[in-house]
């Protein structure tokens, strides 16, 4: 490993950094589902290099002096007009990465089966709204909806509708085409959702700037790859005491960037580095925490579960921000704007953000949860149905990668969010004989009847 970095005091010499972990996403395509479209790659505009969000840095650290990695990271993935993702990110073959449900359709049907079990669970309320964030392509969704579709009867007394967190415009165009072929309509301004629709199979779908535009009730709450993409402080622990990290201009490459360390430690040293810490390099994901907190407070308000499958940690890693460009490793720091910008998940500091109001299952590794949910079931059904040699191939190919621990097997986790009363008996003296709870699904072993 190198050595640890010095501090720089007020960020007069570059800061080195231990090298990025890989990402976990194939470097060849994955052709399980087909990923041709307007989401397949971002504008041509953004990637031809064109340096307005570089030079919009360039501006603000001339004038301000260095800055956040969370505000660099902010500023890259989702300035209103030269951010990552709100020109539309580059999710699929011919863009930056391949996310498991554009690899498989099994992987969508699976979470759909997963909200109908504890929805059944839960005795079967009569109405359920299901909430993704950062719903990407919209291809979890159209799953999901497929999902349900083919559980018609046993939803039939549900009102059920979807609604999703999306703050990209591009994206969500892309996502109303996949979903509803289109056919959407814009809200007054005075309403929560800006954008509205029906599903292909008939559900109604709303759209959120935020999660706190939707609506209170019993909600199921879905964040696929969403937690990885906020933005993260970065702290490193000196001869001095901790530091923060930061993005400033490095004053030895023209229209170059470099990380520094803070002089002295800031007031988001002081707030998120905790007394116990062991590691010498800490990512705290802010942003990540109020989300969970805003989940754990519906939940206990209005029942339902939070769902979140991302690549992680249990509080145990350490420098895990990368980039991705064309399914490659990209430098952070270089052309921003234009590629992919990821931090591992401490799932930890997760557990800890829902502060006790909701109960907490996991992280398991995605391999176990899909083992636990049936997957090689499914996978036999659809190979016994499939008499194309190719589409057999494609089945077993994207089985590998989603369950394979060298690819997306291990490095990928599951995290629950659950009412109390979902694990735990109110009455903690009551026999276990007596009503005993119904499994989670997916966080235990399948057993067969």
């Amino acid at each position: 490993a190198p050595p640890p970095p010095r501090d720089v005091g007020a960020g007069t010499e570059p800061l080195p950094l231990p090298s990025p972990a890989l990402r976990c996403l194939p470097t060849a395509p994955a052709a399980a589902r087909p990923c041709s479209g307007a989401g397949g790659r971002a504008e041509a505009d953004g990637r031809s290099g064109d340096g307005a969000m570089l030079r919009h840095l360039l501006r603000k650290l001339r004038a301000t002096g260095p800055v956040t990695v969370a505000e660099y990271m902010r500023e890259a993935l989702t300035n209103p007009g030269q951010g990552y993702y709100t020109r539309g990110g580059g999710i699929g073959e011919r863009g930056d990465f391949v996310t498991s449900p554009e690899i498989s359709q099994i992987f969508g049907e699976l979470i759909g089966i997963w909200f109908i079990s504890e929805w059944m669970a839960t005795g079967k309320p009569k109405a359920f709204q299901l909430v993704e964030l950062g719903p990407g392509r919209g291809t979890l969704t159209d799953d999901i909806l497929r999902v349900f579709k083919q559980l018609a009867s046993l939803l039939s007394k549900c009102d059920v509708s979807i609604h999703l967190v999306e703050v990209s415009p591009k994206l969500s165009e892309i996502q109303a085409q996949m979903l509803t072929g289109g056919k959407v309509q814009s809200t007054p301004e005075d309403k929560s959702a800006y954008m509205k629709g029906v599903s292909k199979t008939g559900v109604p779908i709303f759209w959120y700037r935020d999660i706190q535009d939707v609506p209170a009730g019993f909600s199921f709450y879905l964040a696929h790859e969403f937690f990885d993409a906020l933005p993260i402080h970065k702290f490193q622990k000196t001869e001095k005491g901790w530091r923060e990290v930061l993005v400033d201009l490095d004053p030895e490459v023209p229209e170059g960037l470099r990380f520094v360390l803070s002089p002295s430690s800031t007031p988001a040293t002081h707030h998120f580095i905790q007394p116990e810490e062991t590691r010498d390099h800490v990512e705290v994901c802010p942003d990540a925490g109020v989300i969970i907190q805003r989940l754990a407070c519906r939940i206990e308000e209005g029942g339902g579960a939070a769902l979140v499958a991302d690549y992680g940690h249990d509080g145990t890693k350490t420098d895990t921000f990368r980039g991705f460009q064309n399914h490659k490793l990209h430098d952070v720091l270089r052309a921003p704007g234009t590629a992919d910008l990821t931090a591992d998940v401490d799932f930890s500091y997760l557990r800890r953000m829902a502060q006790g109001r909701a109960g907490t299952l996991g992280p398991i590794k995605q391999r176990e949860f899909l083992k636990n949910m049936g997957i090689d079931l499914r996978l036999q059904v659809l190979l016994q149905n499939s008499h194309d040699a190719a589409i057999r191939e494609q089945l077993l190919h994207s089985y590998d990668m989603l369950m394979n621990p060298e690819k997306m097997g291990d490095c990928f986790n599951f995290f629950a969010l659950l009412p109390h009363h979902r694990l735990t008996h109110p009455d903690k003296n009551q026999p276990e004989s007596k009503s005993p709870l119904p499994p989670v699904a997916g966080f235990g072993e399948l057993i067969l009847k």
